[in-house]
């Protein structure tokens, strides 16, 4: 697999076998400043993008904020792109993303979005998945991403 260009932190992770880092390297930016460190892996035909919640990432009834969710969501498009297709992930664009919240998230535990590629075309890719916390169901998603205009 490609490193991804400079935005991404991408390297393997010593003491965690399969998964490699999915960060900022500009840690100024939202997904560092407010998500945290995140790890990705492919599994088969689907690439999985794990967070650790912490405290800073609930809502009042204790339970992960619909928005970390949603934010987790984005973030595991791109994600996909690079480890599903090795497609430039940096410069692409969210068109589209729709979200079923099913149960809550746990602070407690590792929470994953895991997605697959449903149809890739020149432009645009389709992509569908969940948001888990081992068998709990937390979110259903599908999205749709313009890649990144190839530079001139």
């Amino acid at each position: 697999m490609r490193a991804p260009p400079d935005f991404f932190e991408y390297r393997e992770i010593a003491d965690q076998p399969g998964w490699y880092t999915w960060d900022m390297k500009d840690n100024t930016r939202f997904n560092t400043q407010v998500m945290g460190p995140m790890m990705v892996r492919q599994e088969g035909n689907k690439c999985r993008l794990r967070m650790m919640p912490e405290h800073r990432h609930t809502n009042l009834q204790d339970m992960i904020h619909g928005a970390v969710t949603l934010s987790l969501i984005d973030i595991s498009l791109f994600s996909a792109m690079h480890v599903l297709r090795e497609s430039e992930a940096g410069m692409a664009v969210t068109l589209e993303l729709s979200t079923q919240f099913i149960g809550g998230g746990k602070p407690t535990e590792p929470l994953d979005a895991v997605v697959e590629v449903m149809r890739e075309t020149g432009r645009l890719m389709f992509m569908r998945g969940e948001v888990v916390q081992g068998d709990h169901l937390v979110a259903a998603f599908s999205g749709l991403v313009r890649k990144a205009t190839p530079k001139k």
